[in-house]
């Protein structure tokens, strides 16, 4: 694998888009190694109603995701940035086994470390039932 230029904070608009390019490119590979790489050893999330702490957990909760969230795709808009911190809204859209369709969105506020990895990660997120015509984020 490629090795990802490194990010760095204090962010500016150029650099926090490109954050969120990275992140949302990381995402839809649904890879939960690559994903869990950006983040630190000890990064905190808030996902839902799940907390979890560390890479294991996030690369353990990856998985679980993806095998439910089926053909998920993804789409992030940076909302705001400022210093070691970025805020985006997203949506993604993804089917599950008995082929119902789903878009759920967002807020996710996010933290970095001086070494431009993720520390915490607040996310907030709903879920709608479409129809495969509805969807948006192909």
């Amino acid at each position: 694998m490629e090795a990802a230029r490194v990010i760095k904070p204090p962010f500016t608009m150029e650099s926090a888009l490109e954050k969120v390019r990275m992140a949302e490119a990381a995402w839809n590979s649904k890879d939960p190694e690559r994903v869990a790489l950006a983040y630190s050893p000890d990064s905190e999330w808030r996902n839902r109603t799940e907390f979890l702490r560390g890479r294991d957990d996030i690369r353990a909760f990856l998985q679980r995701k993806w095998a439910k969230e089926l053909d998920y795709r993804l789409k992030k808009t940076l909302w705001a940035f400022g210093g070691n911190r970025i805020a985006v809204s997203f949506e993604y859209e993804w089917h599950d086994e008995a082929g119902q369709w789903h878009r759920s969105y967002g807020n996710e506020l996010w933290e970095f470390d001086e070494h431009g990895l993720m520390r915490r990660r607040l996310a907030s997120i709903n879920d709608a039932e479409i129809t495969q015509a509805e969807r948006r984020v192909i």
